[in-house]
């Protein structure tokens, strides 16, 4: 097991948790609070019940507006993201490995080649949203823009189900075999 953790490598982790948890964020009130589709119908029942009628188009304009400066947060994060994947790469090559110990357990196995995985769906995300987010100055289409969208949005799933596994396997971790993982996180 790992003693400690490099400064970099703390302050990478915790750089990372502040981009994912806003990527996440932003994902659910795009999905729920902000979701364009359920905020232009209530434009248009509100002002409809104060006599204004305007078009599902003109709501629709209305409520993305309304989201626009939590997304651009979300673009905010996402950069973030990416930055923070160039410097992970770094530490690995300046660390020789990925921080972990060659433990050989099945288990620890498991663990390490899941963070693997895990580091390859946000570099996936990271390009994914770079794309959707210059896809014009990159020249590519709307409609290929599109279909990379509802993959990113599929993909995203993953992180939402990768964070709270990821929580509680190191609350585990704490309370079984790997007493003060957290704290070497935070102090080294």
């Amino acid at each position: 097991m790992k003693t400690n953790y490099s400064l970099l490598l703390r302050i990478w982790h915790w750089l990372n948790v502040i981009a994912v948890t806003g990527l996440l964020g932003t994902f659910f009130l795009r999905k729920t609070f902000l979701s364009w589709k359920d905020n232009s119908n209530i434009i248009i029942e509100k002002l409809s019940s104060y006599g204004i009628e305007v078009s599902i188009e003109q709501a629709k304009a209305v409520a993305k507006a309304i989201r626009a400066p939590m997304w651009e947060w979300h673009i905010i994060f996402g950069i973030m993201l990416a930055i923070l994947l160039l410097l992970r790469l770094f530490i690995l090559w300046k660390e020789k490995g990925f921080g972990y110990d060659h433990d050989k357990s099945m288990h620890m196995r498991l663990v390490y080649n899941g963070y693997k995985v895990f580091y390859a769906v946000l570099l996936f995300m990271a390009i994914s949203g770079i794309i959707l987010t210059w896809y014009e100055p990159l020249g590519i289409s709307k409609d290929f823009a599109h279909s990379i969208k509802e993959i990113h949005e599929l993909i995203a799933w993953v992180v939402v189900i990768f964070v709270p596994l990821h929580i509680a396997g190191v609350l585990m971790a704490e309370n079984q075999d790997q007493k003060g993982l957290v704290s070497k996180m935070i102090s080294g």
